[in-house]
C-alpha cells in the first residue's frame, strides 16, 4: 500500500533538491534535474489508496518545512546534526546501514568495511556498498561520509565533486 506524500523543490548550494515526505517523516532527499520539475507541491496518491487526510498532508508539509530550515542551517555551517523524522523505505539490512550512517559523527568519515563491522556483518562489505548507494535521503543520511579504505573518494550518486564539497563543508567547521 502506498502512502501519500508531499513533494517540494528547494534551491541549495549543491543544486536543486527534491524533498518528499509522508505524515511519518522525510522519505526522500535527492538532487534533482530541472527537467523533472513539476508544480512546487505535488500530492502523490495511488488508485488503491483512500484519499489523504488534510492532517496527513499538513504533517508531511511540516516535515518538508523543518527539513528546509535544518538544511539551510547545515549549509550555513551552523547545524551539525539533523533531528527530522525519517521514513525511508528499505529492507531491514538497508535500514541498519542507513542508521549506522546517521550515527557517524559530523566531519568524520568511514569505509564500507567500517559500516559492515558496525552493524555486525563484517563480510557484507559489498552489500553495505549497495545499501549506501540505495540511500534515498542524501545529506541527512550522510552516505557522502563513506570513502575508500585508503582515504580515496569513492563513487557518489551525485558525483565526486558534490561529495568533496560536502566533506569540505563539514571539515571546515
Amino acid at each position: 500500500m502506498s502512502i501519500p506524500q508531499v513533494q517540494s523543490f528547494v534551491s541549495s548550494p549543491v543544486g536543486l533538491l527534491s524533498l518528499k515526505a509522508s505524515e511519518y517523516g522525510l522519505t526522500h532527499l535527492q538532487v534533482s534535474n530541472l527537467d523533472e520539475l513539476n508544480p512546487v507541491v505535488v500530492i502523490e496518491s495511488s488508485i488503491n489508496l483512500m484519499p489523504a487526510t488534510n492532517d496527513a498532508c499538513l504533517q508531511a508539509q511540516q516535515h518538508i518545512n523543518d527539513t528546509v530550515v535544518q538544511l539551510t542551517e547545515y549549509f550555513a555551517g551552523i547545524r551539525q546534526t539533523f533531528d527530522i523524522p525519517l521514513a525511508p523505505k528499505g529492507t531491514v539490512f538497508q535500514q541498519q546501514v542507513w542508521q549506522a550512517l546517521r550515527d557517524l559523527p559530523f566531519g568524520q568519515h568511514c569505509s564500507y568495511s567500517d559500516i559492515a563491522n558496525t552493524i555486525g556483518r563484517p563480510k557484507a562489505v559489498r552489500a553495505v556498498g549497495a545499501a549506501n548507494g540505495a540511500n534515498p535521503i542524501a545529506i541527512i543520511v550522510p552516505c557522502h561520509r563513506v570513502i575508500g579504505k585508503g582515504g580515496k573518494l569513492t563513487g557518489y550518486a551525485y558525483g565526486l565533486g558534490m561529495k568533496q564539497w560536502l566533506l569540505n563543508l563539514e571539515t571546515a567547521q
